[in-house]
């Protein structure tokens, strides 16, 4: 499974979600994919260490994190 490619450290960026292995964020990699950068252009510009399988890592963490989110709407 991809998402075991995220780790979460309180001594790596405060906890924040990371791609294991690295300090790389899974905030940054998200942002720069709604920027429209592609995977190839996220290794290439920003972090060459990464690989494709860990940027998807970082989708699936994400899209995991939204699914098990508990939304609680007020009623009217």
């Amino acid at each position: 499974m991809t998402i075991d490619r995220i780790a979460v450290d309180a001594q790596v960026h405060f906890g924040q979600p990371c791609v294991r292995g690295t300090r790389v964020p899974v905030y940054a990699i998200l942002e720069l994919l709604r920027d429209g950068k592609s995977f190839d252009d996220v290794i290439r510009d920003a972090y060459p260490d990464l690989t494709q399988d860990d940027i998807r890592a970082c989708l699936d963490y994400a899209s995991a994190l939204v699914r098990e989110e508990e939304v609680h709407l007020a009623s009217h």
